[in-house]
């Protein structure tokens, strides 16, 4: 059957995961309802309306009673969904007999409160899931960085090889990543706002319509505060129609998170190609596999984070450029444009953070491939401490050795009796002169590295919850 909603088809990073589901079409239309409703739910609890209109509203807040296809296509009208909605919700609550439901619906607001404040609610629903995937993804990077911290493997700069470090290390880099936006992340849902101002933000029509109650209720900020509570937002004190500080906070969090999933898969997809071959991905039935080439394994999780890393930076920057052009006390356009792209980031960093639980939690770690990619240098690999340790032993100091490493490298001659042979033995023992050669001397504050990162993430690990 043909319809109109979006399954991600050319989506395959965030297609069929949990935040799919959580920024659907469905979940934002629920939100919307789900904010009107509390609202009436406020409004009841201080006495503004009777509790049935409550409990109507709260019965007619099911998304699965209205043709949200049909309310797409009429958006265009008011340039907005929430208007076309919302003339359903009171029809629906006066075909069910509730007329005063439908007329204290919706009260003192406008159409940016409910969309602002809803697309908030998924972002936090979304959110949740974003989050606990994240961290079961970094606790399977500790768990490598723990597994591995004395595992020698050649360190890349610049795509060559550089010197030697521990695959731990490389880990627990992966890790601080991780760790770092994790609280990014953790710190823009914690924030996010409740919308509140009516129609230019000053909140006239609420305040004006309460006050010739003259019941003596709750002030009209404690209202808000209470709205808040309800969605479990929360209350910045002052509406922010203009000040979209808020998502453009949020969207840096998101994309900060891709990007350090991004940098892991970036990693993978290098380090597991046939030639060096030093992790693999997790297999799984149906996965990786080829339309034309039954022999390849392809890494497809990592490609999918890839793609998600590769695709969030565009959309966060959609946002601080609406940011930076929400003028007036209504911007023309540019809150339009940010809700695409807020849905996007929230499915890119879910799917990205679903495969990368996956990942992280199943990556194989081959120790004899890493040892033997490290091997291909050579002596060579530890050409920075030869120089520094022989250079005041030796005939022309620095200038000498030099040219040693790059007879070494353009003759194809070892490197090491080359050396034994510059330096004189009463300078130094051959026994001293071997060690130089251990890359498991070399390997700095390695250690105290990974123990550093580990503990960081224990921390920010403790108060996930």
């Amino acid at each position: 059957m043909m319809t109109d909603a979006d399954f991600g088809l050319l989506d395959p990073a965030w297609a069929g995961t949990p935040v799919a589901a959580a920024t659907s079409d469905t979940a934002v239309a629920q939100a919307l309802l789900d904010v009107e409703a509390a609202w009436v739910g406020v409004l009841a609890d201080a006495g503004h309306c009777p509790p049935e209109a409550a409990d109507a509203v709260d019965a007619a807040a099911d998304a699965s009673l209205y043709d949200l296809a049909d309310v797409a296509r009429r958006s265009a009208g008011g340039g907005n969904p929430l208007i076309p909605l919302l003339a359903d919700l009171r029809a629906e609550l006066k075909a069910a007999g509730s007329a005063e439901a439908a007329a204290v619906v919706h009260r003192g607001a406008t159409s940016q409160d409910i969309v602002d404040t809803a697309l908030m609610l998924v972002a936090s629903r979304a959110g949740a899931t974003i989050r606990a995937d994240l961290a079961t993804a970094a606790a399977g990077v500790a768990r490598l960085a723990e597994a591995h911290r004395d595992t020698i493997c050649v360190a890349r700069s610049l795509t060559q090889h550089a010197l030697p470090t521990t695959f731990g290390l490389r880990a627990a880099n992966w890790l601080a990543g991780l760790t770092a936006a994790g609280r990014r992340l953790d710190a823009a849902l914690a924030a996010l706002p409740v919308q509140w101002g009516g129609a230019v933000g000053t909140l006239a029509s609420l305040t004006d319509s309460l006050q010739a109650e003259h019941d003596g209720g709750a002030p009209v900020p404690e209202l808000v505060t209470a709205l808040a509570q309800r969605l479990g937002l929360v209350d910045p004190g002052t509406p922010w129609h203009t000040n979209r500080m808020p998502v453009t906070g949020l969207g840096a969090a998101l994309a900060d998170t891709t990007a350090a999933a991004g940098t892991l898969a970036a990693d993978v997809l290098t380090a597991s190609r046939p030639e060096i071959a030093e992790v693999s991905e997790p297999r799984a039935p149906g996965r990786g596999g080829s339309s034309a080439m039954p022999q390849k394994q392809n890494p497809v999780l990592s490609v999918l984070i890839h793609q998600a890393a590769l695709t969030a930076p565009h959309q966060v920057a959609q946002l601080f450029l609406a940011a930076s052009l929400a003028v007036d006390e209504r911007p023309d356009g540019s809150w339009h444009s940010e809700w695409a792209a807020l849905r996007s980031l929230l499915r890119l960093t879910g799917g990205a953070c679903a495969k990368l639980a996956e990942l992280a939690t199943g990556l194989q770690v081959h120790p004899g491939a890493l040892a033997a990619n490290a091997a291909l240098t050579g002596d060579l690999l530890l050409s920075e401490r030869i120089t520094s340790r022989l250079a005041p032993l030796v005939d022309g100091g620095k200038a000498t050795v030099q040219e040693l490493v790059t007879r070494s490298l353009t003759e194809g001659l070892a490197l090491r009796p080359l050396l034994r042979a510059a330096v004189p033995a009463s300078a130094l023992p051959d026994a001293d002169f071997e060690s130089l050669f251990d890359p498991a001397g070399y390997l700095g504050q390695t250690g105290t590295f990974i123990e550093r990162i580990l503990a960081d993430h224990a921390a920010w690990s403790a108060t996930a919850g």
